[in-house]
C-alpha cells in the first residue's frame, strides 16, 4: 500500500512572498546585460529536487505514507541569443534578483549565440484553476489508507505473493512574469489511484493490474477521481486474472488481425505519435538523452503516419487531463490543435521557439517539472479521436485474432521508429468472439506501417481518458505529467511474438 501527498503549506512559519513588480524588478535588474527576454516561474514542483519540507513515514510491512513539499523561483532568460536559467529557494526579491543574474551570466557564457527567434504573443493575465467536487487534502488519511487495504483484502488468492495499491493527490501552485507583459497564476490539483496483483508458481510469474501497470492512472481535479476509479471493486477480477494467467497458454507467434485495448492504445499514441512529433527532438536537441525522431521538419502536411482513421490531437483544455492549464511555461494560452488528420501529419508539439524556426504553429506546449527546471516541449493531452462502434463490434470482424490487453512492457528505438510492446494479458478471437486466455503476449511494427494497418477505431463511448505520471525527458531529467484519450482500435497483418 502507498499514499503519497504532494502539496504546499505554509502554516505554521512566516513565508515571504515576492509579488509581480518584485520579479519584473528581477528580470530588469538582474538580467542586465543584453537580457531581451526573461520569465520567473514561481511554484511547487513534481521534481526530484529535495524538498525543504519532508516527512516519510513507514507503516507496519514496509508500506510507505509520503508527503513532500517543495518551493522556489525559476528564471529563464534570452541574452544575445542564449537561453541561461537559475533558481533559487527563497521565495523573497533577493532570491529573485540573485536567480535572475546568475541566469543572465550562464546565458552570456555560453558559447553558441544564433539569434534565436520566438514566435510573438499578446501578453497575458490570468488566472486557472483546478476544479474540484472534493478537495483530496480535505480527505481523512484513514479514509485513503482503509480504501488501499479494502483493494489489497480483494486481490487476494492463495498463489497472490504480492499485491500492491496506492492513491496520491498533488496541489501544484505556480506564477509566472515576463518581461513581455505576461502575469498568470495557476494552481493545478491531481488525483490518482491503481492496484497490482503478483501471482507466482514454481518459474512462473505474472501480473495483472488496474487501471494501468506503471502507477496507476491519474487525472486532474479532487479525490471524486480516486473514488470512481473503484478500486476496491476491481481487485477481485485482477486478483483472479493474475492467477488464471499461471496456467494460461503461451500467446503463440504469427502474422494477425489484433485489437488493442484502450489502457495499451495509450501507449501506443505516446511512444509512437508523442515523442516523434516533439519539434525539439525533430531538431536534434533531445538527441543526447532521449533520442531524435524519425520525422523531418519537411514531413509536415504531407508525411502518411497512418491510415484515414488516424486522427491525433493535442488539447491542453481536455476535462480531466493532466496537461490540462490555461497557460504553458511560456505564456502561450491553451488551445486544442490537430497533429495528425486523416492519417497525414498536420502539426508539431512546439515551443515559440521551434514553432517560429518551422515557420507554423504557435508553441504551447513548454512544460517545466518545477520551478528549479527549464521548460522543455512536453506532451500535454495528446488523443486517438474515437471513430464509431464498441469493442464488440471491433472483434466481429475478425475471423481469427488477438485482443491484446494492458501494457506490461515497452521497448522503442531513439527515432521512435521499430517497437515491440508486450500486455499483460491477452484473448484469442475466434469469428468474432473472444476464446482462451493467453499470456506472454508482445507485438512489434514499425510506426507508418503499423499505423497505416489500423482499419477501425472505436466510437466515444469506448473512448477513455489514461493519466501517466512518469513521462520523462531532459537533462537534467524531468517527469512530465500528461493524459491520453484512446478508444480500442484494431490493426491487420500485426506480427505477434518473436518470428520463428
Amino acid at each position: 500500500m502507498r499514499v503519497y501527498q504532494f502539496r504546499h503549506q505554509r502554516a505554521g512559519r512566516s513565508v515571504a512572498v515576492v509579488n509581480v513588480g518584485d520579479d519584473e524588478g528581477a528580470l530588469r535588474n538582474g538580467g542586465r546585460g543584453g537580457a531581451r527576454c526573461g520569465r520567473v516561474l514561481r511554484g511547487r514542483p513534481r521534481g526530484p529536487d529535495p524538498p525543504p519540507a519532508r516527512r516519510h513515514e513507514e507503516r507496519p510491512g514496509g508500506r510507505p505514507l509520503r508527503r513532500r513539499e517543495s518551493e522556489g523561483i525559476g528564471v529563464r532568460v534570452l541574452v544575445d541569443g542564449a537561453w541561461g536559467f537559475a533558481g533559487d529557494r527563497r521565495l523573497d526579491e533577493a532570491g529573485a534578483r540573485d536567480a535572475a543574474s546568475r541566469a543572465s551570466a550562464f546565458a552570456r557564457a555560453a558559447p553558441s549565440r544564433d539569434g534565436r527567434q520566438l514566435t510573438p504573443i499578446e501578453a497575458q493575465q490570468g488566472r486557472y484553476q483546478t476544479q474540484v467536487e472534493r478537495d483530496p487534502f480535505d480527505v481523512p488519511l484513514s479514509e485513503k489508507i482503509d480504501l488501499c487495504l479494502r483493494a489489497e483484502e480483494g486481490m487476494r488468492q492463495p498463489k497472490i505473493k504480492v499485491t500492491q495499491a496506492m492513491v496520491r493527490a498533488q496541489r501544484e501552485e505556480k506564477v509566472l512574469v515576463s518581461s513581455e507583459g505576461s502575469s498568470i497564476e495557476q494552481a493545478l490539483v491531481e488525483c490518482g489511484g491503481g492496484i497490482d496483483a503478483y501471482a507466482a508458481d514454481g518459474d512462473q510469474l505474472q501480473v495483472r493490474s488496474y487501471p494501468s501497470q506503471h502507477s496507476g492512472a491519474s487525472g486532474q481535479g479532487g479525490w471524486e477521481y480516486v473514488e470512481s476509479l473503484g478500486l476496491d471493486r476491481e481487485a477481485p477480477r485482477v486478483g483472479e486474472q493474475a492467477v488464471a494467467l499461471l496456467t494460461a497458454d503461451d500467446c503463440p507467434p504469427g502474422r494477425m488481425t489484433v485489437v488493442i485495448d484502450s489502457e495499451q492504445m495509450a501507449l501506443q499514441v505516446h511512444e509512437s505519435v508523442g515523442h516523434p512529433t516533439e519539434l525539439d527532438r525533430v531538431y536534434g536537441t533531445e538527441a543526447a538523452y532521449a533520442g531524435t525522431s524519425f520525422l523531418k521538419a519537411g514531413d509536415l502536411g504531407s508525411l502518411r503516419y497512418g491510415s484515414d482513421l488516424m486522427n491525433i490531437t493535442a488539447d491542453s483544455t481536455t476535462p480531466g487531463g493532466l496537461g490540462t492549464f490555461g497557460f504553458d511555461d511560456e505564456a502561450v494560452p491553451a488551445r486544442r490543435e490537430a497533429i495528425v488528420e486523416s492519417g497525414v501529419l498536420s502539426g508539431f508539439l512546439t515551443s515559440r521557439e521551434t514553432a517560429a524556426k518551422l515557420g507554423a504553429g504557435h508553441g504551447g506546449s513548454m512544460r517545466a517539472e518545477g520551478w528549479s527546471r527549464m521548460p522543455l516541449v512536453r506532451m500535454t493531452n495528446l488523443h486517438l479521436e474515437p471513430n464509431e462502434g464498441t469493442l464488440e463490434d471491433l472483434l466481429t470482424d475478425v475471423d481469427d485474432g488477438l485482443f491484446l490487453e494492458t501494457n506490461k512492457s515497452w521497448s522503442i528505438d531513439d527515432k521512435r521508429l521499430n517497437f515491440q510492446f508486450g500486455t499483460q494479458i491477452a484473448w484469442e478471437i475466434k469469428k468474432g468472439k473472444l476464446g482462451r486466455m493467453l499470456r506472454d503476449a508482445t507485438y512489434t511494427g514499425s510506426t507508418p506501417v503499423f499505423w497505416g494497418s489500423m482499419d477501425a477505431v472505436g466510437g466515444q463511448e469506448s473512448w477513455v481518458l489514461y493519466g501517466l505520471t512518469n513521462c520523462g525527458k531532459g537533462q537534467p531529467g524531468q517527469s512530465a505529467h500528461v493524459s491520453h484519450g484512446a478508444a480500442p482500435a484494431r490493426f491487420r497483418d500485426v506480427q505477434v511474438g518473436v518470428k520463428s
